[in-house]
This record gives structure tokens, sequence and C-alpha cells, in this order.
């Protein structure tokens, strides 16, 4: 996919000014790439760069990693694991430079940016790369899956691996699946507990047609918006709602704007570990395998804190005086035959055998844990 020299010199910008811009997944994070000399823990914790004595001039490769969401976020503190993991590994001849809240870009931006190899990791959700692979939209289709367990079996499985293979074609190499999370509700409004209760509830939605699609069948009235226009538009009531993994709803702070939150849990949305096929294509073998393996390795670590934090922000949204629903199965089973229509019509679009072999390799993942308990 081509940039418009338009776009090619509003990235040029962001990168030489580490000026953020909006995008799906921005952040209201403060700017400029992490700082240097604290160890991985306490460095994530103050949104900094992992410690260590590698420094890019020492480095034969330079890795410039971005992301959209802010140095808090349980994503952040897995990209400085893979930072720490690589130039650990590679004895700083693989040196990584980390950057949050969307200073290089929105997720659309950095992919581009790979497939020009002017950018070499960024790591979105799987809804903006649909927009490059149209399969990878399964994975926005509402309550495909039960839990975390048995999305992490499919997306580690022999599905999730095609998908990444096919990144290829579009000069993006897929190394791994980190966690976003279970996206949620929140609105100043009322609780949503039923589908009943989406109705007339103006919601902002990332810029996907299934979300839109999905909503309106509940009976809400989408509204798409980039990310860092969203707590402006709940604060002034252009909005009710939005809905996100809990992650960002108690980091971007939306409790301040949001009166309510319902545990929806209505897309699973991953985040996925890409690279610029040039460069990864241009590294030895060894350090191909090191990288390899250290997205691996750093989004386990990733799940781990997104899952721990998680359990944390919860309750914090309480304290912060939000109201809490806990949606019932019943519930969210009325609201996926509500949506099934539009589930049908985007499964006909991106091929019906594919979803079909999706679902059922959700089945049987959800087999195998049930077996495992």
């Amino acid at each position: 996919m081509k940039k418009t020299l338009l776009t090619s010199a509003l990235s040029f910008a962001l990168v030489t000014g580490l000026t953020a811009c909006g995008g799906e997944e921005e952040s209201n994070g403060e700017n400029g790439s992490a700082s240097e000399g604290e160890d991985t823990e306490e460095a994530a914790e103050n949104g900094e760069e992992s410690g260590g004595e590698a420094t890019s001039e020492d480095a034969t490769y330079t890795i410039e990693a971005g992301i959209g969401l802010n140095n808090k976020h349980p994503q952040y503190k897995g990209l400085l694991e893979f930072k720490e993991i690589v130039e650990e590994e590679t004895d700083g001849d693989v040196f990584v430079e980390t950057y949050h809240s969307s200073q290089l870009g929105d997720d659309r931006e950095m992919m581009e940016s790979l497939q020009l190899n002017t950018q070499e990791v960024t790591i979105p959700s799987t809804a903006p790369i649909a927009n490059f692979v149209e399969e990878f939209t399964v994975f926005d289709f509402p309550f495909l899956f039960p839990n975390e367990q048995v999305a992490d079996q499919v997306l580690d499985g022999e599905i999730g691996d095609r998908l990444l293979g096919k990144l290829e074609e579009e000069e993006m190499v897929g190394l791994a699946y980190w966690e976003n999370g279970f996206r949620d509700v929140t609105n100043s409004q009322h609780p949503v507990e039923t589908a009943e209760d989406f109705e007339g509830l103006t919601l902002r939605t990332m810029e996907n047609d299934l979300h839109l699609d999905a909503f309106s069948e509940l009976g809400a009235n989408p509204t798409p918006m980039a990310f860092g226009e969203l707590f402006t538009a709940m604060q002034q009531g252009t909005v009710d709602g939005q809905e996100n993994p809990l992650a960002t709803i108690y980091l971007e702070s939306f409790y301040e704007v949001q009166d309510y939150y319902s545990d929806t849990h209505h897309v699973y949305s991953p985040f996925v570990f890409l690279m610029s096929k040039q460069f990864y294509d241009g590294l030895p073998d060894e350090y191909q395998t090191i990288v390899e393996d250290a997205a691996v390795e750093a989004g386990e670590f990733q799940r781990e804190q997104n899952r721990k934090a998680n359990e944390e922000h919860l309750s914090n949204l309480e304290e912060e005086g939000m109201e809490i629903t806990e949606v019932s199965d019943e519930a969210r089973a009325e609201m996926k035959e509500i949506v099934q229509p539009v589930i049908d019509d985007y499964a006909e679009e991106i091929g019906a055998d594919f979803v079909d072999e999706v679902y059922q390799a959700v089945e049987d993942a959800q087999e195998n844990v049930e077996e495992e308990e």
C-alpha cells in the first residue's frame, strides 16, 4: 500500500519532531522516547526505557519501535521487555528505541512506515490490520472468544500462524500475538446490563465497519472518531460513552468523565507484534531468531502483566466512583444473537470456509481448556 506524499511528509515530521498525533489507539501520554538507566520493572512503571549499557552508537542495527498507548500500559512494559531481551542476546549489536503515545503516528501510519522500512516495529490491534489483510477481521467478530485462555490457544495455534504469514505479502512480518484484551463499555447515562440498554446510547467506536454495524444492530448510535479526541468528546457530552479494554479505560482516566462501566466483553482484541519485512530480511539469521523469540517471550510477559493489571484496574475504577455492572452470560448470548446477521455478512465477505475453521478452532480450544481445568 502506497503512502501519499502528504502522508510521508507528515510521518517524517512526526518521527523527527516526536510529536503525538491522533489515532485508533492513541494516548494522552507524555511525549518523547524512553530514557535509559533504570531496570525494566522500575522503568516500565515510570514510563522509561529499560536499563543496560547498550547504546545506538555501539549497535549495528537500530529498531525504532512505536506503539499507540501510553507509557503506563502493559503493552509498553512488554515492549521494554522485548528491548531488554534483544539487546542482551545480541550483546548490544541490536539497539531498540521505544516510543509510546503515538509519537510515531497512529496505528495505520506506523504500519505504512513498516512497509516503507522507515520504522522497524509496531504492535497494533487487529482492527487496523484488517485494512491490510482482510482475514484479520475475524478477530473483531463479537463474542468470538469466551475467555483469554481459549484466545491464547487459537492465536498461538495454526489459525494464528496462518494469518501472521499473510502479512509478508504486505511487507510486514508478524512475530507474535500480544494482548489488548476484552473490550468493555463505559457511558455517562445508565448501566448497560442487557441488550436493551444499548438503545439510543451514542458510543465512540474505532473507524471499523464491523464495529459500527454491530453497535447499530444493538440499537446504539456508534460514532467513529480518533482516540485522541475521545476524552474531550465524553467530557463535553458529544458522545455518551465508548468501548475499550479495561487497561485503556483506567489508564486514560475515563472515570473522570464516565459514570458506568459494564464488562460486556463483546470483543477480544489481540495486539500483533509487527516488524518491517525489509528490515527483518536484512538481519543475520541468528538475529532473526533472537527477535522472533524475544517477541514471543515478551508477549507472554505482556499478557501476564495485562491480566494482573486488569484485576487492579477494576477495583480502582470502583474506588474512583464508577458503578460496575457485571453482564451475565445470558445477556451476552442475547447480544450475540442480535448481532448474528452482521457476523454472517462479514463471514461471507472474508470467506465462510475460513470463518468456519476459526469457529472450529475456538470450539476445540474451549474443550482443551475445560479438560485442563
